[in-house]
């Protein structure tokens, strides 16, 4: 094998903010890298707007499932607060000549919260159980996607989960075989998916194996307690291999459904991070100017039409799904709804994703009332008008600003088009089954990187995309996809994907995210260069005030 990549010890010390002394960081006074007053109370608390999806690795599916998880477990790899990769469990990997084999060397003091030993066999466990269809993962289509050889037979269900392309040499080595080379692979492996979890557990408590009294983890907390619909506690973790650079001892998560209110409890002292409210970013701002904050994010906005055969008929035609998606003022979602630097969507890809421009639309060069006045033609080419008015149902996951947002689309579309819409709203998990099973007409979509790069946004719309639930198929653009996996230059590709995609119009891009929150100054190292937003307790800290 010829060594590619191998990330050490020494190049995770040196590129977390939580180094310098050998003594355990969170006795000390003073932070030993910035010389900041240490709080006496290492406590961070943060707004939830739902319940989290899960607490397992494999079956969770949320944004903020993820962030809770990724405290209570830890992969092969984790990502510094600019993004970077640094060592997880494993303190680097290698990769042969073919690039189609990846060895990971764990290290030896990984351990689980019970204190045994995190070893290559807990990978293949985990990675053999994400892909096996009685697992049920909503993220089973991943293994797929990362290309290890004998995922989509596993999948299918045509060959067992011990065939597929892992294996332990030994306790600390951990092998991967690809079928296709990724250069983002490695990145990949950041993701909650494939986070080891452990067998023994599993087999004894089975799906209540996450609850607090029977979990058990190797990140850098455990969870302490969970009360669903309220709030998640995880604290310092003994066990974890980097315990004594920790600084933080406790994060708490409070389900808070209405974001005013979280705003309150925020102004209040009983909140360190929340979400900015919808149209409130300037004012928030000039009032608080080191707490309110806004930078990019990996993650887009959008509405998805339902094109499966229980799907209207209407939505078949492409000229009717384009002239909803131009009829869409952006400029007024953005600034007047949301307001607070959160770009208009005009592709399916943000600008914020690594080593792809997304291509300029035509509809991005066109002005506002030159939009509308296309819509009404594309509309009435398609049979739809007074006499014919387009009627369909609309549903979003309960929150303010999704609910503003939907009635200021629907707004649009009756007074441009005369289009009537009927809105929905539904608790998120109900919302999550819904829209998974396509009993829906337009749904909310939203998508956070999973990885770095343009494929995790342009696979969700692959025919065979475990979360493509409108249902969208075109060889075409399936065949830009997997001539991408290949190609030393991507960028023609995912250039004719996302034009594609704006003649087909499968989707509704309506904005690109961006980081809006409020954020307590008393709370150290945020990752906002980090355009994933993966962020990990152990890496923050609290502020003496």
């Amino acid at each position: 094998m010829t060594r590619i990549t191998r990330l050490t010890l020494t190049a995770l010390l040196s590129s977390t903010v939580l180094t310098g002394a050998a003594t355990a960081a969170f006795a000390q006074d003073t932070h030993p890298e910035t010389g900041e007053e240490l709080a006496e109370d290492q406590t961070f608390t943060y707004r939830l707007l739902d319940d989290v999806s899960s607490l397992d690795p494999q079956i969770v599916e949320d944004v903020d499932g993820s962030d809770v998880v990724r405290d209570l477990f830890e992969g092969l790899m984790n990502q510094d607060a600019q993004g970077n990769l640094v060592p997880g469990v494993a303190t680097g990997y290698e990769v042969s000549d073919d690039n189609l084999t990846y060895t990971f060397t764990l290290r030896e003091d990984a351990r689980w919260s019970n204190g045994e030993p995190v070893t290559a066999e807990d990978f293949v466990y985990a990675w053999r159980r994400a892909a096996d269809p009685a697992t049920a993962s909503p993220y089973q289509w991943f293994m797929e996607l990362m290309s290890i050889e004998g995922a989509s037979e596993v999948i299918s269900g045509d060959a067992e989960p011990d065939t597929l392309g892992v294996r332990a040499i030994d306790p600390q080595t951990f092998e991967v075989t690809l079928t296709t080379p990724l250069p983002y692979f490695a990145q990949m492996t950041t993701h909650s998916t494939t986070f080891p979890t452990p067998q023994s557990v599993i087999e004894e408590h089975g799906n209540s194996w996450t609850q607090p009294e029977n979990i058990v983890s190797n990140g850098a907390y455990v969870l302490t307690e969970y009360r669903p619909g309220e709030r998640i506690v995880r604290e310092r973790n003994e066990e974890y291999w980097n315990n004594e650079e920790t600084i933080l001892d406790r994060t708490v998560g409070l389900i808070i459904n209405d974001e005013n209110v979280a705003l309150t409890r925020y102004l209040a002292g009983e909140l360190d991070r929340t979400e900015i409210p919808a149209g409130q970013f300037q004012r928030l701002s000039e009032e608080y100017p080191e707490e309110a904050t806004s930078f990019p994010r990996l993650c887009n906005y959008y509405y998805t039409f339902n094109l499966s055969d229980s799907g209207p008929e209407a939505f078949k035609d492409p000229n009717v799904r384009k002239a909803l998606a131009l009829a869409v003022d952006r400029d007024i979602i953005v600034n007047n709804v949301k307001g607070g630097g959160w770009p208009p969507a005009y592709t399916f890809t943000p600008d914020a994703v690594a080593g792809f421009s997304p291509p300029t639309t035509e509809m991005a060069e066109m002005t506002q009332a030159e939009r509308d006045e296309r819509a009404k033609e594309l509309l009435a080419e398609a049979g739809y008008g007074e006499d014919n008015p387009l009627e369909f149902d609309m549903i979003y996951n309960t929150d303010e600003a999704h609910q503003k947002i939907a009635v200021v689309m629907s707004q649009m579309w009756k007074q441009k088009l005369g289009v009537e819409t009927n809105l929905s709203n539904m608790e998120w998990k109900v919302f999550l089954e819904t829209r998974g099973q396509q009993d829906f007409d337009l749904a909310r979509g939203a998508w956070c990187g999973d990885y770095n790069e343009a494929s995790t946004f342009l696979d969700l719309l692959d025919t065979d995309s475990g979360y493509n639930d409108g249902k969208y198929s075109n060889p075409d653009y399936d065949a830009l996809l997997e001539e991408a996996k290949t190609a030393e230059d991507t960028t023609p590709l995912y250039t004719e994907a996302e034009e594609i995609i704006a003649e087909d119009m499968p989707v509704i891009p309506i904005y690109h995210y961006a980081g809006v929150y409020m954020l307590d100054s008393d709370v150290g190292n945020w990752p906002t260069e980090n355009v994933e937003q993966n962020w990990y307790s152990r890496n923050l800290y609290k502020i003496a005030e």
